[in-house]
């Protein structure tokens, strides 16, 4: 993310256009009515999850217990190029590379995908996968 943006101006360039949305097909109305209705019977509690932790002081032992550690295993990122989460915090998706992973192996930013990448671009995401799980096999 651009220092001199904000959220909404730096992914703006990454939106879909209208025509885009209207072709999409990776979420038919069907499937989309399967989410909706679970979350009118059981609520999106799971989904708020993630924030209560990043926010709530009730965790900070927990995380402190990682704090400074790295991810040291071969290690690969796939995530859509229109996922906002990506350029959430200016910064983060670099040391990602260069620091928290000692062992980042490839980083992948699939177009035509945001953040739900494994749906969107079911093919892409696993021939990345098997070719990295086939480096791993291969002792590469």
């Amino acid at each position: 993310m651009e220092l001199d943006k904000g959220m909404a101006q730096t992914v703006a360039r990454e939106r879909p256009s209208p025509s885009q949305i209207d072709e999409c097909t990776w979420l038919t109305d069907a499937e989309l009515r399967v989410y909706s209705t679970e979350y009118e019977r059981n609520g999106f509690q799971g989904g708020l999850q993630w924030y209560r932790c990043q926010t709530s002081g009730d965790y900070v032992a927990e995380r402190e217990i990682f704090s400074g550690r790295a991810i040291d295993v071969p290690s690969m990122f796939v995530s859509g190029k229109s996922d906002w989460g990506t350029y959430q915090r200016p910064g983060d998706f670099e040391a990602m590379q260069s620091t928290a992973c000692t062992n980042m192996l490839a980083c992948h930013l699939i177009e035509g995908a945001g953040h739900w990448v494994q749906q969107e671009q079911p093919e892409a995401v696993s021939r990345l996968l098997l070719q990295f799980l086939g480096e791993r096999d291969a002792g590469g």
